[in-house]
């Protein structure tokens, strides 16, 4: 049986998905602040009640382990970028990205964002998969649009586990 390279990334993408519905599923409000480590990265309330990121140009060493809520965002952060790039959008900026909070609201946000992708994922043809990249990392010119959905499917599959990680270590200790 012969399938195409959009379904073979689709199918990873739905195997890696699964993955996540799991976690999203059993995730309380209170999983999503937790601070699993006295040196992390989480969300912050500014002045008008927005969740900021912590943030640093240069990643820090020691790296900052992050919490729930910064990798939901994170998850937002780039996802959304890529899917700007993949419709042909400008590609929003990372304060332009914000987080919705704990519980329920982000799991939506995180399932909307996976319907925006899919619908953009599902219209792609091997012509547009074998056309330059238009988010070129890393920076190589032979980076194209099928080597950035393998990049979200694999910056995904990551993000999961930390998340997976994360939740199971906060079960054991509560």
């Amino acid at each position: 049986m012969s399938v195409s390279r959009r379904d073979l990334m689709r199918w990873q993408f739905d195997l890696t998905w699964a993955l996540f519905e799991y976690h999203l599923e059993r995730l309380q409000p209170e999983d999503f602040v937790w601070e699993p480590a006295p040196h992390c990265w989480t969300v912050h309330r500014d002045a008008d009640g927005t969740w900021v990121p912590d943030w640093a140009e240069t990643e820090p060493d020691p790296v900052p382990v992050p919490t729930i809520a910064w990798v939901s965002w994170h998850i937002g952060w780039w996802w959304s970028v890529a899917t700007d790039h993949l419709r042909g959008r400008p590609p929003r900026e990372r304060t332009d990205v914000t987080w919705p909070g704990e519980g329920t609201a982000t799991v939506t946000w995180l399932r909307d964002l996976r319907t925006d992708w899919l619908a953009a994922l599902d219209r792609l043809d091997d012509r547009d998969l074998d056309a330059a990249a238009p988010f070129r990392w890393p920076n190589d010119p032979e980076y194209t649009v099928a080597h950035m959905i393998g990049w979200v499917n694999a910056e995904l599959m990551k993000n999961v586990a930390e998340i997976g990680q994360l939740r199971l270590l906060r079960a054991q200790r509560s």
